[in-house]
């Protein structure tokens, strides 16, 4: 078993500690957090040890789970790489893309793993399509959610929309050739909702929107390719892959055929794969262990996270005139 020890008890944070409590692999310390009443109500409600600082639990440990604001990635991560700490840290990586590219040279000086928690790599809905995702030629993602003043301390790109970005980077195997977007700041200071199109070198083109002033929560993503349409429902968990055949084809419970014009027929069919239900937060903290115990690349890595986050600058920049530092 690994020692490791959470740094950040809000939300988020205590589903970590929970899932880590659950998780056979690890050995949980403790954690910190620096509001005094947070970190009490967590340690009487959880029983789980709080230290005083943060130097204090990386010295305790192997490795250092970060789910703080973003803003204090950088400042925790790069304590607990200078100490030789593994580090799993919540998306996005860091604030900037400049203290992204000082992380990986911590990383690489340190010569231990760093994961990103990039968590719908994860969302059972997502492994179950995988399989049928070959060369998508158009997507479109809608990440919308209802408004929380928890994560307007960044824009809804970096909050919300590089969740998209990294599926989509796992999906397209292509660099990408040209961004345009729009954002709006409607209730913080910077923009509440964004869309975005991506183009990439290959052809495929993606269409998303984040918002986090929506009536409704909805995170789903439609793929277009020559042979189908899947569509991943993020939040219920579903999939759905339509198929056209120019052939009558049979084991579908759910198929239609048509009558073209031109007198040809094809059959569509509907699979719904099955899902098979799963903590996408402790499977993600559990393959983290896996990567070190086994020295292999961690399921989505510090380049992963990193990529995203100079996406995600790249959107900011033609939609809100943020400039990448």
């Amino acid at each position: 078993m690994l020692k490791i020890g959470v740094l950040g008890a809000g939300h988020l944070g205590k589903i970590h500690i929970k899932c880590i409590k659950q998780a056979a692999c690890y050995e949980l310390k403790g954690f910190y957090d620096p509001d005094p009443a947070t970190a009490k109500v967590v340690e009487e409600e959880l029983g789980v040890h709080c230290y005083d600082s943060i130097d204090d639990l990386i010295k305790a440990v192997e490795v250092v789970d970060i789910v703080t604001p973003t803003v204090q990635h950088f400042s925790c991560a790069s304590k607990a790489l200078g100490m030789r700490r593994h580090v799993f840290i919540e998306k996005p990586i860091v604030a900037t893309p400049d203290e992204a590219r000082q992380l990986i040279k911590l990383a690489d000086e340190a010569g231990v793993k760093v994961q990103v928690g990039h968590v719908e790599r994860f969302n059972p809905a997502f492994i179950a399509a995988e399989p049928f995702i070959k060369a998508p030629k158009f997507i479109e993602a809608h990440r919308l959610a209802l408004f929380n003043p928890r994560g307007t301390d960044v824009p809804v790109v970096l909050d919300l929309m590089v969740h998209d970005l990294d599926i989509l980077f796992t999906i397209v195997d292509s660099p990408v050739k040209s961004v345009s977007a729009c954002g709006v700041a409607i209730v913080s200071p910077t923009p509440d909702i964004t869309n975005a199109r991506i183009e990439f070198e290959n052809g495929t083109v993606a269409n998303i929107t984040a918002s986090r002033i929506s009536l409704k929560n909805m995170r789903k993503t439609r793929i277009f390719q020559n042979d189908a349409y899947i569509t991943v429902d993020f939040l219920e968990k579903k999939t759905e892959i339509t198929r056209i055949h120019d052939h009558e084809v049979s084991g579908y419970p759910y198929s239609l055929t048509l009558d073209l014009a031109d007198g040809q027929t094809r059959q569509i069919t509907l699979e719904k794969p099955e899902i098979h239900p799963i903590n996408a937060i402790q499977t993600e903290l559990e393959s983290f262990h896996d990567s070190i115990i086994h020295n292999t690349t961690p399921v989505v890595s510090i380049h992963d996270g990193v990529r995203v986050l100079n996406l995600a600058y790249d959107i900011l920049k033609v939609s809100h005139n943020i400039s990448r530092p």
